[in-house]
């Protein structure tokens, strides 16, 4: 017996068909309807297998079918805008939950206002990599990583990486959701402006892995180099310093 809609997981993509299928699996249609779950992709131009994918096994499909290139700040918003659900989960289209089970249950939690995150009004999560590639380097940076993300919110700098944001559709929609011009930094920005009016958390129990593919690609000090200076330049100017966020596929 399927319940009422009471979160949207809003999955970003573009050209995503090698991983796309892996993440949507982890919510699958008699999940959705026991939970009360529904998953909308928001494409943002894909001309591969992506669509295809997201058609078959997901409740929504939003398309973006303008010429100019879609930021994906644009891309969750253009999902949210669909969204039924009293939260809405933002997770990647190379990201999936750790175990879903503890995953849903405890953003179930956060929704009716129970447990150690009932006060909250944003989650940020722990990321880490597939544990059949993860290496020393690895395990290094998401410990020290996801251990800054903590520390900035538990001194209430709302902060929480884009592979996995978890928020109040009232309060995202207070704050006018994510900030569109933005090509990068959008997730730190969206949670700094939520912790100006709310509290964000950072949610130990929700882990979710990520594809290692972009630090393969670029190593960790060049990521980290890129991060910081969209940060900076979005705290300080308003504007991402980058003018896209090069995909890695």
């Amino acid at each position: 017996m399927s319940v009422a809609i009471t979160i949207s997981i809003v999955v970003p993509v573009l050209q995503e068909e090698k991983l796309l299928e892996h993440t949507l699996a982890c919510f699958p249609a008699a999940f959705r309807r026991e939970h009360g779950l529904e998953l909308i992709v928001s494409d943002g131009g894909s001309t591969d297998a992506s669509i295809d994918i997201a058609t078959r096994m997901a409740d929504v499909v939003v398309r973006h079918t303008e010429a100019r290139k879609q930021t994906i700040a644009e891309g969750r918003n253009a999902g949210a805008k669909v969204a039924r659900g009293e939260v809405i989960v933002f997770i990647n289209g190379d990201t999936y939950p750790a175990d879903t089970d503890v995953f849903i249950a405890t953003i179930e939690d956060f929704r009716v206002r129970r447990g150690r995150y009932r006060r909250a009004s944003a989650l940020a999560c722990a990321v880490d990599f597939p544990v059949e590639e993860r290496t020393t380097a690895d395990e290094i940076f998401h410990t020290f990583y996801n251990s800054y993300v903590r520390l900035l919110n538990w001194c209430r700098i709302g902060a929480g990486r884009g592979e996995c944001q978890i928020v109040r559709k009232e309060v995202f929609e207070r704050v006018r959701g994510y900030r569109p011009s933005l090509a990068a930094g959008e997730d730190f920005d969206l949670f700094a402006r939520i912790s100006r009016i709310a509290r964000v958390r950072f949610a130990s129990e929700i882990v979710v892995i990520e594809s290692p593919r972009r630090f393969r690609k670029f190593g960790y000090l060049r990521v980290l180099w890129w991060w910081t200076l969209n940060a900076l330049s979005v705290m300080f100017t308003g504007h991402s310093s980058s003018d896209e966020w090069e995909p890695v596929r």
